[in-house]
């Protein structure tokens, strides 16, 4: 085997006043041509960071290297001159970041974008044709007009392809992909993960994988090493540290991952939600801006939540599943349908905007992404109290219901005065089930609120909300792509696809007894947690 990274003792130094003095301590690793290499670790492992030192490309100023060497090929990178490392940037080594919508250019079509990498690396050929060459190779339709899309006019696996393609450019013999598949679909996943392999496999590459999924390890890997706040615990051929993992760390890591079976039925209350004939039509212009462009996005959907219950609302990306989270809760308007909630008589989706206040009392929304949902120049204690001084809680009273609410999620009171930059992912999403818990909601409408978290954060967040529904009774519509963690929460299932119900019944029914190719689709997508790969 072909040595093409070799990491050795690698030590990443913290700004002072950090919680601990070194984001990476004394870490090697290796990566051969042909081979994966996977690197897993819980939020804050040192994983991106790591990935990013490759070609000294870390995020900030205030992070330094301080020892190690981080040998390319058998070149020492962190000895390279600026010029140099120009060259290993997007030429011998290719990137694949997690979300292509935030690092590709929004004005500037798909093709330009590849081509721009060609002409910075003097590509010897018909740039033009190879171009076209890599767009067919990533398994885009019709490369001509591929070519001159936009980003926004891509699907989410579509803009990846495009990532994909533009790490493959220059023809590096390295690849280092960044969490390429956490925002996307199940089926989705599956394709870009075929794709890498099929890739791997003709052209001879080293992969760097970070990923926080170990069944993406199952599916890739051929060497794993686990990290845990900066250092090595465990590293080895996938087959020893999946079947066999030594150290108790990683058996953690691997307890936390929730099976694809069912949860046990539990006993439902009164009626909380019911919806029907759900509908919904994004106009956009069409070309030249000369016609109007409607896209069906949601079409006859029906639902319904009891008191204590949780639906789980699954499907690819661009079935409609956000779409309906939103009319849900009146943060869009419907075209049809109506929807009637549990103490709002009338139906909530035809109130105007001034008859809401119940509505945005009883129903409160868990977005994906924490930090975007928490405003920046607001303590956590602010943003937590907001709502109810809205609704006319006096201010002083809604202060001390903070730390009580804090204590709930698990915080310390005392956090309340940081802001939302202080704090790691799992705990800003603590915070933001706070915030909706401090309006006695009776209906959770989480939208992908666990899917950018490591899998034990991602089991803390799932037992909190167990938790509160255990204790307060509350309903939950659960959006999400991954189907374990469906299969975790929910008590029903609805399966959408390009916007309509395909199939809905209980969790047992829908994961054990699918009557639906399309539901049989997503659950075969599901990559299998095992040792062995299967070839």
């Amino acid at each position: 085997m072909t040595l093409l990274l070799d990491i050795q003792r690698l030590t990443i130094e913290l700004p002072a006043g950090a919680d601990r003095v070194y984001a990476v301590q004394d870490l090697s690793l290796r990566v051969d041509a042909g081979r994966t290499l996977c690197v897993v670790g819980e939020s804050g492992s040192g994983k991106s960071l790591t990935a990013a030192a490759i070609v000294r490309l870390l995020p900030s100023p205030d992070l330094r290297i301080s020892g190690g060497s981080i040998l390319l090929e058998g070149r020492d990178t962190l000895a390279m001159s600026a010029a140099e490392l120009l060259q290993v940037r997007g030429g011998r080594v290719g990137y694949i970041f997690q979300d292509p919508l935030s690092c590709l250019n929004p004005l500037e079509r798909v093709g330009l974008q590849i081509r721009e990498v060609l002409d910075r690396h003097a590509w010897k050929g018909d740039i033009a044709a190879r171009v076209m060459q890599l767009l067919s190779d990533v398994g885009l339709p019709e490369p001509e007009i591929t070519w001159a899309r936009y980003p926004w006019e891509l699907s989410g696996g579509q803009r990846q392809r495009v990532m994909i393609a533009i790490a493959l450019a220059a023809d590096p013999q390295l690849i280092i992909a960044d969490e390429p598949t956490t925002a996307l679909d199940v089926t989705t996943q599956a394709q870009i993960l075929r794709l890498l392999r099929d890739l791997q496999a003709k052209r001879g590459l080293g992969l760097l994988l970070i990923t926080h999924d170990f069944g993406v390890v199952s599916e890739m890997a051929d060497d794993v090493a686990v990290l845990r706040a900066g250092r090595l615990v465990e590293a080895g051929p996938r087959a020893q540290v999946l079947g066999q993992p030594r150290e108790a760390y990683t058996q953690r890591l691997l307890a936390a991952i929730p099976p694809l079976v069912a949860r046990p039925a539990r006993a439902q209350g009164t009626a909380l939600l019911k919806a029907q004939g759900l509908r919904k039509i994004w106009h956009s212009r069409g070309a030249w801006g000369r016609n109007d462009v409607g896209t069906l996005a949601v079409d006859d959907v029906a639902l319904s939540v009891n008191f204590g219950e949780t639906v789980a609302v699954v499907g690819e990306s661009g079935s409609g599943k956000s779409t309906l989270a939103r009319m849900l809760a009146r943060l869009t308007d419907a075209a049809a349908g109506q929807a009637y909630l549990a103490g709002v008589s009338d139906n909530y989706l035809a109130l105007p905007s001034r008859s809401l206040a119940p509505l945005r009392r009883a129903v409160q929304v868990i977005f994906q992404d924490p930090f975007a949902s928490l405003n920046p120049r607001h303590t956590v204690g602010e943003s937590i109290a907001m709502g109810p001084i809205a609704n006319g809680t006096p201010h002083a009273q809604a202060l001390r219901e903070v730390g009580e609410l804090l204590e709930r999620v698990r915080i310390d009171p005392r956090a309340a005065d940081r802001y939302p930059n202080e704090f790691s992912g799992g705990q800003r999403q603590r915070i933001v089930i706070a915030r909706a818990l401090a309006m006695k909601a009776k209906l959770l409408i989480a939208d992908e609120p666990v899917s950018s978290l490591d899998v034990s954060v991602q089991s803390d967040i799932l037992d909190l909300l167990d938790e509160i529904q255990a204790r307060d009774g509350v309903g939950m519509v659960f959006i999400t792509h991954d189907l374990r963690v469906a299969a975790r929460m929910a008590d029903h299932i609805v399966v959408v696809h390009r916007g309509r119900v395909v199939e809905s019944g209980t969790a047992f029914q829908i994961l054990t007894q699918p009557v639906q190719a399309y539901t049989r689709e997503l659950i075969s997508a599901v990559p299998k947690l095992r040792p062995e790969r299967a070839e």
